[in-house]
This record gives structure tokens, C-alpha cells and sequence, in this order.
């Protein structure tokens, strides 16, 4: 299999994917497509029918969205625990996921996900971001009391819901949110992951710098 990606120091989308994938031990090709360089949008067109990342190539297989991505190899790797093994977390995690897919637009635009920098918490754009905080803390914190006890993730393992929310975690990071000791728990559960700590290394090392998601404070 082959996942081509954009930087990692900034593209949550590609994140989401490369995470379940690294961290559950499935083997692939990693090809990176930097943003907004000569030839950037030819070079995804070339692979990506959509023209954006990521996108998965399996064989004759082509996936080029990343929670089905993730759905895609959870069918593949049935045995690795993509997803929680009981019926009603499942539910819960799948339903997690899709709206972490399709919501929080005001987070996402006010705090643009960065691995490279860490800046001082202050409110940021309108404000309705902190909404879309609050939510998220919300569920995760019904997650982690009816699902999650028997271990340090949303349902206990880690699992695709984890994945889709990683990128969140990195924001909540990079600008200093406050937060309670029950997030702050999981945000350092999510912040130690291996696969997670490899790629914002990785993200850190990059030469490439976007200008648009860099803030001066």
C-alpha cells in the first residue's frame, strides 16, 4: 500500500490516516507531497481523484478520504482493533468520528493545526471556537465514563476515534488551551502515542514553512 500525504507539520487530514495506519503496525510507502509548491496540485491530481489529501493506493484500489481510508483498512486488518471490539462503543466511536469529520469548522479555522509551533493560549477569530471546544470536551469525557476505563484512550485502547481526534489534540498543544486534569490526561495519552510523537518530529523537521498557518503570537 502507498498513502501519499502532505507536510506533516501542518496537514491534519493526512495525519489522521498515516496514524492508524503506523500505529497499528500495517506496512506502506509514505509519499510526501509538500503544499503550495511548484507543482504541488499536479503532483496530488496525479494520484488523488479529488486533488487532495490523503489518498490511499492499494494495488487497483484507490481510497482518497481519510475516515474511509481508515474504514477501508479496518476491513482489510480486521484483526488489529481499528475499531472497539464491543457493539455499543463502536457505535459510539463511529459516531465520534463522523462528526469530528463533518463539525467543528470554527475550531479548525481559528487555530489551523501546526506541529511546528507552540504559542500562548488567547482567544482567537469570533470566539466560537470555544464552542466547538466545549463539545469535543464533552465527548471525549462521556467516551472515556462509558467506554474507556480499561485504559488511557477514548475506549480504553486507542482506536480510529482517537485517530480522527489526534489532529484536535495537536491544536489544543500548539496553542496552550486550558484545560481540566481529565483532558489534559488524555491529551498527553494521545501526545506520548509513538506514531504520534514520530510524526510532529517529523513535522518539526521539515524544511517547509506555510505562511498562511504561521501566527507572530
Amino acid at each position: 500500500m502507498k498513502l501519499l500525504i502532505a507536510n506533516k507539520g501542518y496537514s491534519s487530514w493526512s495525519h489522521r490516516a498515516w496514524l492508524v495506519l503506523r500505529h497499528f503496525g500495517i506496512p506502506f510507502e509514505e509519499i510526501v507531497q509538500p503544499l503550495y509548491v511548484d507543482g504541488w496540485k499536479e503532483a496530488i491530481l496525479k494520484l488523488s481523484p479529488s486533488g487532495k489529501v490523503p489518498c490511499l493506493m492499494d494495488g487497483d484500489v484507490t481510497v482518497w478520504e481519510s475516515l474511509a481510508i481508515i474504514e477501508y483498512v479496518a476491513e482489510k486488518f480486521p484483526d488489529r482493533g481499528i475499531w472497539p471490539a464491543d457493539a455499543a462503543a463502536r457505535a459510539h466511536a463511529r459516531s465520534a468520528a463522523a462528526e469530528m469529520h463533518a463539525g467543528f469548522q470554527n475550531l479548525r479555522r481559528d487555530y489551523c493545526s501546526n506541529w511546528r509551533r507552540t504559542y500562548p493560549w488567547k482567544v482567537r477569530g469570533d470566539g466560537s471556537a470555544l464552542e466547538d471546544a466545549k463539545r469535543i470536551f464533552a465527548l471525549w469525557k462521556e467516551a472515556r465514563q462509558r467506554f474507556g476505563r480499561s485504559g488511557p484512550f477514548l475506549y480504553g485502547a486507542f482506536s480510529a476515534a482517537d485517530a480522527m481526534y489526534a489532529p484536535v489534540v495537536s491544536r489544543f498543544i500548539t496553542y496552550s488551551w486550558p484545560v481540566d486534569a481529565e483532558i489534559a490526561a488524555y491529551i498527553e495519552a494521545i501526545r506520548t502515542l509513538p506514531a504520534y510523537a514520530e510524526w510532529a518530529e517529523a513535522g518539526r523537521a521539515e524544511p517547509w514553512t506555510i505562511a498562511q498557518y504561521e501566527y507572530d503570537e
